[in-house]
This record gives structure tokens, sequence and C-alpha cells, in this order.
């Protein structure tokens, strides 16, 4: 009995023994060592051929990359009103989001307006063109899209920074931006002239979703 309770003894001290190990010091396969136990002798192994991580199946060409057959897109992509919620007034929704967008993300270099007077230019900063000129008025909407997402000149890419349908909506706003500084007093309605001249003010619910996205 005595020698059955000391080998039980021995068989736990051995495994309480096993379980001392450090977490930051277990077994594991460092970037870039070697491995034994490939044939190639790496220990980082290629994904499967076809895989695609969750949520990175970007089979919509339009929508991803602004192009058509790798072409800049002359038409905003259809799924945009799902992305802003569709509805009657997805595109109202989506010009407001880009409104705030491009005051956060672009105006530092392009200036409120888009004339490439940003503050940054204004200490020194090298100025991007205008929007106004008249390659950027005949630029299509997909040309924009892909200067902001892979950068053009020197400005850095910002696909890590803005969504998809953020930068959608920025090039929407452009636009908008494009259309307001090319459009004479006399060429607006009736309705149009008035709430330019008496522009309503924004309510504090309006003010609050602004800030905190759509």
């Amino acid at each position: 009995m005595k020698l059955h309770h000391a080998a039980l003894a021995a068989f736990l001290g051995l495994a309480f023994a096993s379980c001392r190990q450090d977490m930051h010091d277990q077994p594991k396969h460092k970037p870039f060592t070697g491995s034994v136990l490939f044939k190639d002798h790496r220990s980082a192994r290629p994904l499967v051929a076809g895989t695609v991580a969750r949520g990175q199946l970007m089979d919509d060409e339009h929508y991803f990359t602004g192009k058509i057959d790798g072409k800049p897109a002359e038409t905003f992509p259809a799924a945009l009103a799902d992305a802003f919620g569709g509805g009657a007034d997805w595109q109202s929704r989506m010009l407001a989001r880009g409104h705030e967008r491009f005051q956060i993300q672009c105006t530092p270099c392009h200036g409120s307006v888009g004339d490439g007077n940003g503050m940054v230019v204004q200490r020194g900063m090298k100025r991007p063109p205008s929007y106004h000129i008249d390659r950027l008025q005949k630029s299509p909407p997909g040309y924009f899209f892909d200067v902001i997402t892979n950068a053009f000149g020197a400005m850095i890419d910002q696909k890590d920074r803005i969504t998809v349908e953020d930068r959608w909506a920025i090039v929407a706003y452009v636009r908008a931006l494009q259309q307001s500084q090319n459009t004479l007093y006399a060429d607006l309605s009736a309705e149009q002239r008035d709430e330019l001249d008496h522009p309503k003010p924004r309510t504090e619910g309006q003010t609050h979703e602004t800030q905190h996205g759509r």
C-alpha cells in the first residue's frame, strides 16, 4: 500500500513539474525560423490556394477598386445604396457622411472648398491641385477613389485609414464641391436660392449625428 502511494506521489510530482513551464517560453515557431517538419524547411506555411480571410472577399471590382475592367469607373457603384442603408434618402446620408469625413481627412491639405489651400499648405507643405481645374472636373469618380486608395504624387494612400464606403462618400462630396464652385447663382432654382439665402440652423440632433457617423 505504501508503495502504491509513493508511486502516485511521484507521478503527481512529475505532472506538476511539467506544468510549471512559463507561458512566454512555450514551444513554438517564431517568425522566419526554420522547421525540420516540412520539406521546404519553412515553419510559416503558405495559404491554401483560393483562401480568403473572413470579410475580405472583394469580388465587386467597381466597389472595392473604383475601376471597371481595369479602368476608372465613370459612375458610382450600385452597392453604395445598401452600404448607406437604402431607402429614398441614402444619397443624402452618403453626402453628409462624405462632408464629415472630408472635413476630418482632407481639408488639412485640400482646404474646405477643395482649392488646395489647406492649413498644412499655408505652413509650407506642397500644394495639391485644386479640384476645380479642368482636368479634375473631367475626371470620373473612380479616379478619385483610386487616388484616395492607392496614393498619388505627395499624397499617401488612405486605404488603411478610410473605409471603402467612406472613400466613396468623400468622392461624392468632392463632386458636390466641384459643382458648387462652378454653378452660377442665376442657374439655381427659386427653392435653392431661398435655401442658400436663408440657411436653416442645424439642430442639436443633426450635429450629434454628424459627429458620430451616419
